[in-house]
C-alpha cells in the first residue's frame, strides 16, 4: 500500500513532493532544486567538520532542550516521563528495550492501561544488537543510544494529535530550537512495520543524516479471520486498522549532538570521556582527522554486512585520502576498537544497573557477549586495563544524570570483575577444545573451521571467533569470520520461544459463563462455603463462587471436598480458564446444574501454602537488602513442606549471607508487619511502586492485585496471603544451590514446616551425640579428632596393605608351574581387587600367564608380551566355567565370577588351554 502523506504544513508553506533520483522514494522539501532525498546512500554526510547546528550541545544539554521544548509547548504541553529500565519487566516477549514505544507496549497501546501522560515526552535509553558489528566502524552505529520521543495515544473518542501536528512539532523543534536550516530538512515517506504494528511514516533527514523518524501507528497484524475489506498490505504483510492511533516518534539524541559538534564520528561527540583516556593508555598514534572524517562519510553510505563490504569501504577511504589499504587499516583499526569498547561498556553499565546478570541465557547472554567482545578488543589493542575500570568511567560521568548507577556501582564492578575471571578460565580450557576439533577436521581432510562450529564455540564455550582463529592458524587451519558474526549470535539469543500453556478445557466451553466470585480473596481464612453448580464439563465442575484457590502465581491449587446431596466428593485439582474457575472432582455424575453444594477446603494444606507464599515475599525483601538490588525473582514454587525461590545473582551465596538473610527475614516476622492487598489500575501501580512489582513475572489485566508488606516488599501477586507477617511463623533456609549460570535457588521452610526441620536436625544431633558418647556442644571437636585419627589409621592400613602385597608376590613367585615352555601361576588368594591387580602386574613376565581369584570372586588375568594369547580370551574362559563377566586389554583383564565354588576348576581350565 502506498501512502501519499500530505500534511497541513506542506500545503500551507509550499513544500514540494519529489521522487529521489537515486532510491526512487518520495520525499518533501522546500528546496525546488533538490534531487535526492537526503538519506545515505543517496547523499553523503555534509556536517562533518562543519556542524549543521550553530550551537554545540552535550548529551545532557540536548536531552534537556528536547524534553523541555515538548513539556512547555504552548499548544501541546507534554507530560515529562522518566526513563524506563532497559530490561523490560512489564513484558515477556522481548529481551531489552530497543525503542521508546516499547515502554508502552502492550498495555497502553491496547488500552488496558492509561499512559503516564497523554501526550508525553521521554528520552529512553535503547539497546539494539542488530548493528553490533557496525559499531566503531561506521561512525554512527551504537548498541546503546537514547531515543528521545513524543508520543500521543489517540483512543476512540479521545483525539490528542495526529500527522499534521506531529510534523509541525518536529519542524518547529528543529528550526526554532536548534536553528537548523529549513531548506536542508527533508521528510522522506517510508511506511514502517515492526512488532506486530504498522503505519505510514516520515524519516526526517538533515545534511545526509536521519535525525528522527515519525511513525503513525494505526494498523495491527491481521488475524486469520479478518474481514478482507479491512485488510491492507504493508511491506508484504497483512494488517487491519487499530482502534487506537499512536504517534510513535524517535529522535536520535547522539545523532543530534554529533550534528551540533561536527566531529569525525558520533562516538567522539558523546563518548570522549572514555575514548580519550583509552587512546592515551593504548598509546594510539594520532592520525589525520581527515581519515576519520572520510571513513565516517563513506561508511554512512552503507551498513557492514560482510567482509566484502568492509574491504570495499577500506579501498574507497584509502583512495580518497591517498594511502594504501594496509596503512589505512593500521591507522584506523585502534580507533575502531576504542570506539566499540566505549559503546559496549556504556551499554553494559545500563544493563547491569537495571538488573541484568551476565549468564548463558536471554539478556544475561547479551551482557556476556558485550563483556567478552570488549575484553577481546582490549587484548587486540595490547591493553591490560581491567574492564571494570572502563565501566567505572561511565558511572562517574553518567551518575549525575542517572544516580542509580552510583547506588549500584560496587555490584556492577564486582560482576564485571567476576566475568573477566570466568573468561580467562574459559580461554585456558578452550585452547584444548579447539585443538581437538582441528584434529577431527584434518582427519576429514578439511582445512577450514565452518561458521556453525564458530557459533557453537562461542555459544557453548564462550570462545570468541578471533581466539579460535588465533589457535587455528597456528595449527595451519583457516578461519573466516563474517563481519556480522556478533549480530548473528545476538539474533539467535533474541529469538523468543512462545510457550502456550494448555488450557484444561476449551475456552469456548466457558466463555458465556459469568466470572467466578473469588471468595478466597474476600476472606483468605474462609474454610467452608456454599455455592451453586453452573456447569459440568467432563470431570470439571464450575460453581458461581468458590473459596478453592486455582493454581497460579507459583501457588498450588487447593484440594478438599464438595458435599452434594449428602455425598462427600473429593476435589483433586482447581484451575482457572479466563475468569472462570473449574474444580476437578472424582464423581462428576453426581453434579447437576442449579444444585447447591457445600465446599470444604483442606485447611492444613492451604494455611501452609499461605505461610510459604507470604514467607516468599518476606524472604525476597531480605535477599535484596543483603545481596543487592540486582536480585530479581526468576521463579518460585510452594508446597506444604518446603518452598523454593529462584533469584538472579552472579555468584554463590555465602554462609554469612545466608545467616544474615535468615536473621532479617525472621526479624520482619517477629515485628508482625501488616500485609495489605489492593487492586490498582496498572499505570497507577507502576507509578506508585515501580517495576519491581513484576517479580513474579508479567501480570495481565487493566487492574492488578498488589501485595504490600509494610515498608518491606511490594509485588503484583494473585496468591492467598496472611494479613500479618507474624502468622508466617519461623523462616528457615534449608539450603541453596546454583541451578544455572546466574541463577541461585533458595530452598526454605516456614511455620510448622520450619519447626519440623529444626526437630529433624535436633534428632540428628542427639543420635550423633549418643553414637560418639559426647554432649552436643562437643560434637565438632570430637568429630574432627575422630576424622584425623581415621585418616592416620587409613594411612597405616595402606602401608600394611602394600607390605602384604609384597608378601603375596613373594609367596606366589614360589608357586610357578611350567606348562611346556610357558610359566603359569593360578591361585585363590586373600585381598581386594586393587591387591590382585598390583600383584598380577608385578608377577607378569614375557613368558608367563597369571590368574588370581579372591574369596569374593574377583579375578585378574595377566599375560606376557611374548605369548600368542590375550588376557581377554582367558577372562571369557574363566566366566564360561564359573559364570559372571569380565574383559580387558591384551596384557591385563579383570572381572567377577558368579560361582566361587568353581574358581579352582576355572583356573585349571586356563592352565589346560596353554
Amino acid at each position: 500500500m502506498e501512502f501519499v502523506m500530505k500534511t497541513r504544513m506542506f500545503e500551507e508553506e509550499g513544500w514540494i513532493r519529489k521522487t529521489c533520483k537515486v532510491c526512487g522514494k518520495p520525499f518533501w522539501t522546500l528546496d525546488p532544486d533538490r534531487e535526492t532525498c537526503g538519506d545515505p546512500p543517496c547523499d553523503e554526510y555534509q556536517f562533518i567538520g562543519k556542524p549543521g547546528i550553530p550551537k554545540k550541545y552535550t548529551l545532557d544539554e540536548m536531552r534537556e532542550k528536547f524534553l523541555s521544548f515538548f513539556e512547555k509547548h504552548e499548544v501541546y504541553p507534554h507530560g515529562r516521563v522518566k526513563r524506563y529500565p532497559v530490561l523490560p519487566r512489564w513484558r515477556d516477549d522481548v529481551l531489552l528495550v530497543g525503542a521508546s514505544i516499547m515502554d508502552f507496549q502492550p498495555w497502553v497501546i491496547s488500552g488496558e492501561a492509561d499512559p503516564p501522560a497523554n501526550p508525553l515526552t521521554i528520552s529512553q535509553p535503547s539497546i539494539r544488537f542488530t548493528d553490533i558489528d557496525n559499531v566503531g566502524i561506521t561512525g554512527r552505529h551504537f548498541t546503546i543510544f537514547e531515543m528521545m520521543a513524543h508520543h500521543a495515544f489517540n483512543y476512540p473518542g479521545k483525539h490528542i494529535y495526529w500527522i499534521d501536528e506531529t510534523v509541525e512539532l518536529a519542524f518547529e523543534f528543529f528550526t526554532k530550537e536548534l536553528k537548523m536550516k529549513p531548506e536542508d530538512i527533508t521528510f522522506k515517506e517510508n511506511p514502517w512495520a515492526g512488532g506486530g504494528n504498522a503505519g505510514p511514516a516520515f524519516e526526517v533527514l538533515y545534511k545526509g543524516l536521519e535525525v528522527a523518524t515519525l511513525v503513525f501507528m494505526q494498523y495491527k497484524k491481521a488475524p486469520a479471520n479478518a474481514d478482507p475489506s479491512q485488510v491492507v498490505i504493508i511491506k508484504g504483510e497483512k494488517y487491519v486498522p487499530m482502534e487506537t492511533k499512536v504517534v510513535d516518534t524517535g529522535y536520535g539524541l547522539e545523532r543530534l549532538v554529533w550534528m551540533s559538534q561536527g566531529t569525525p564520528t558520533a562516538y567522539d561527540a558523546v563518548l570522549g570521556y572514555v575514548i580519550e583516556p583509552l587512546k592515551r593508555m593504548a598509546g594510539v598514534e594520532k592520525i589525520d582527522e581527515r581519515i576519520l572524517m572520510e571513513n565516517s562519510r563513506l561508511a554512512g553510505m552503507f551498513d557492514i554486512e560482510d567482509m566484502g563490504d568492509l574491504r570495499y569501504l577500506r579501498e574507497q577511504v584509502a583512495k580518497r585520502v591517498g594511502i594504501s589499504v594496509e596503512e589505512l587499516e593500521r591507522l584506523i583499526r585502534p580507533y575502531e576498537l576504542i570506539y566499540a569498547i566505549a559503546d559496549h561498556t556504556k551499554a553494559l553499565t545500563f544493563m547491569l544497573a537495571d538488573g541484568v546478570v551476565p549468564s548463558n541465557v536471554k539478556a544475561g547472554y547479551l551482557a556476556r557477549l558485550l563483556i567478552r567482545k570488549s575484553i577481546r578488543h582490549l587484548r587486540e589493542l595490547g591493553l591490560e586495563v581491567p574492564l571494570a575500570e572502563i565501566v567505572a568511567m561511565h558511572i562517574k560521568e553518567l551518575s549525575p544524570t542517572f544516580p542509580e548507577f552510583k547506588e549500584m556501582e560496587d555490584i556492577i564492578l564486582e560482576m564485571i570483575e567476576l566475568e573477566e575471571k570466568k573468561y580467562a578460565e574459559t580461554l585456558r580450557r578452550g585452547s584444548d577444545l579447539v585443538k581437538r576439533e582441528i584434529a577431527k577436521l584434518k582427519k576429514k581432510g578439511a582445512n577450514e573451521i565452518p561458521l556453525e562450529k564458530l557459533i557453537t564455540f562461542y555459544e557453548s564455550h564462550g570462545l570468541t571467533p578471533e581466539i579460535v582463529k588465533e589457535i587455528a592458524e597456528k595449527e595451519g587451519v583457516k578461519v573466516h569470520i563474517p563481519d556480522n558474526f556478533y549480530s548473528l549470535v545476538a539474533k539467535e539469543a533474541e529469538k523468543q520461544v512462545e510457550e502456550k500453556e494448555e488450557e484444561v478445557v476449551d475456552f469456548e466451553l466457558v466463555k458465556d459463563l459469568p466470572d467466578t466470585r473469588t471468595l478466597y480473596y474476600e476472606d483468605p481464612f474462609m474454610k467452608e462455603f456454599d455455592a451453586k453448580v453452573l456447569k459440568v464439563i467432563e470431570d470439571w465442575v464450575v460453581l458461581d463462587q468458590t473459596a478453592f484457590y486455582p493454581e497460579g502465581g507459583g501457588q498450588p491449587y487447593d484440594t478438599g471436598i464438595l458435599v452434594v446431596d449428602g455425598e462427600e466428593v473429593k476435589v483433586t485439582n482447581v484451575q482457572k480458564v479466563g475468569k472462570v474457575i473449574l474444580h476437578k472432582v472424582e464423581r462428576p455424575e453426581l453434579f447437576k446444574e442449579g444444585t447447591i453444594v457445600h465446599g470444604r477446603i483442606d485447611w492444613e494444606r492451604r494455611i501452609q501454602h499461605m505461610r510459604h507464599h507470604t514467607g516468599t515475599h518476606v524472604l525476597m525483601g531480605a535477599l535484596v537488602r543483603v545481596l543487592g538490588k540486582h536480585v530479581w525473582q526468576a521463579g518460585s514454587q510452594l508446597s506444604t513442606d518446603w518452598a523454593r525461590l529462584d533469584i538472579t545473582h552472579y555468584k554463590r551465596i555465602s554462609d554469612e549471607e545466608i545467616k544474615e538473610i535468615e536473621r532479617l527475614a525472621n526479624r520482619v516476622v517477629m515485628e508482625n508487619r501488616r500485609v495489605r492487598w489492593e487492586w490498582l489500575p496498572r499505570t497507577e501501580a507502576d507509578e506508585k511502586y515501580g517495576f519491581r512489582l513484576y517479580q513474579g513475572g508479567v501480570v495481565p489485566g487493566r487492574i492488578i492485585r498488589i501485595l504490600n508488606i509494610e515498608d518491606w516488599d511490594v509485588q503484583a501477586c494473585g496468591g492467598t496471603h496472611l494479613p500479618s507477617t507474624g502468622l508466617i511463623g519461623p523462616i528457615k533456609i534449608l539450603r541453596t544451590e546454583r541451578i544455572q549460570d546466574g541463577v541461585e535457588r533458595i530452598i526454605f521452610a516456614c511455620g510448622e514446616a520450619a519447626v519440623r526441620e529444626w526437630q529433624k536436625e535436633r534428632e540428628i544431633i542427639k543420635r550423633t551425640s549418643q553414637i560418639l558418647r559426647v554432649p552436643p556442644e562437643k560434637l565438632p571437636e570430637t568429630a574432627e579428632r575422630f576424622f584425623n585419627e581415621w585418616k592416620e589409621a587409613r594411612k597405616e592400613v595402606e602401608k600394611l596393605r602394600k607390605e602384604l602385597a609384597k608378601l603375596l608376590v613373594y609367596e606366589l613367585e614360589s608357586k610357578v608351574e611350567k606348562v611346556g615352555e610357558i610359566e603359569f601361576i593360578g591361585e585363590i588368594v586373600e585381598g581386594s581387587m586393587d591387591d590382585l591387580r598390583e600383584a598380577a602386574n608385578k608377577l607378569r613376565k614375557e613368558n608367563r600367564v597369571v590368574v588370581l581369584v579372591n574369596k569374593e570372586g574377583h579375578f585378574v588375568v595377566a599375560v606376557g608380551d611374548k605369548l600368542p594369547y590375550t588376557a581377554g580370551e582367558f577372562a571369557k574362559l574363566i566366566t564360561s566355567v564359573a559364570g559372571g563377566g569380565g574383559g580387558g586389554r591384551k596384557e591385563l583383564a579383570q572381572g567377577k565370577i558368579r560361582d566361587i565354588e568353581k574358581a579352582k576348576e576355572a583356573i585349571e581350565k586356563v592352565k589346560g588351554s596353554l
